[in-house]
């Protein structure tokens, strides 16, 4: 029984004195949250480059934005990002504002990649070989079903 206190009494003080060191912007090996945090803030958001996302085939919702962090450009969805589940979805930069709700033409479009969450914050890297001025919308698109389910329009 002692045995079991001393633990349980050790293992206070060691989150503890973690929690401590945190506090003081010590950072401990697995504690990677103050590196997001510096990261967001010297992502530069590109002017006018944020867009709502509306429905086409299916409900989607929230922010996306077009960031640019250390020479790269990346597609960043905010925290109220959310669509339906689908079969095979992907992100993708399409050349108009507006997007039919099914039938895209290859030519007219640029696969980023596979969405990886239906919701929530997110961020995708760009090809480098794109030219962004090509493009003026991001569309989640099922690829099986040649569907867009749904799409944000940029300023770009």
């Amino acid at each position: 029984m002692k045995f079991k206190y001393l633990t349980i009494l050790s293992l206070v003080a060691l989150l503890n004195t973690a929690s401590m060191g945190t506090a003081f912007g010590q950072q401990s090996p697995n504690y990677n949250a103050n590196a997001i945090a510096i990261n967001q803030v010297a992502a530069k958001v590109l002017s006018k480059q944020v867009g709502n996302f509306q429905a086409a085939e299916h409900p989607t919702q929230g922010k996306v934005r077009i960031i640019t962090h250390r020479g790269k450009h990346y597609l960043e969805f905010d925290r109220s990002f959310k669509t339906a589940q689908g079969p095979d979805l992907f992100v993708i930069l399409h050349r108009d504002r507006t997007l039919p709700i099914s039938g895209l033409k290859e030519k007219d479009y640029v696969s980023v990649a596979r969405l990886r969450r239906v919701q929530g914050r997110q961020r995708y890297e760009l090809p480098q070989n794109i030219n962004l001025a090509d493009f003026k919308s991001v569309a989640i698109w099922c690829r099986k079903f040649n569907a867009t389910f749904g799409f944000a329009s940029l300023n770009i």
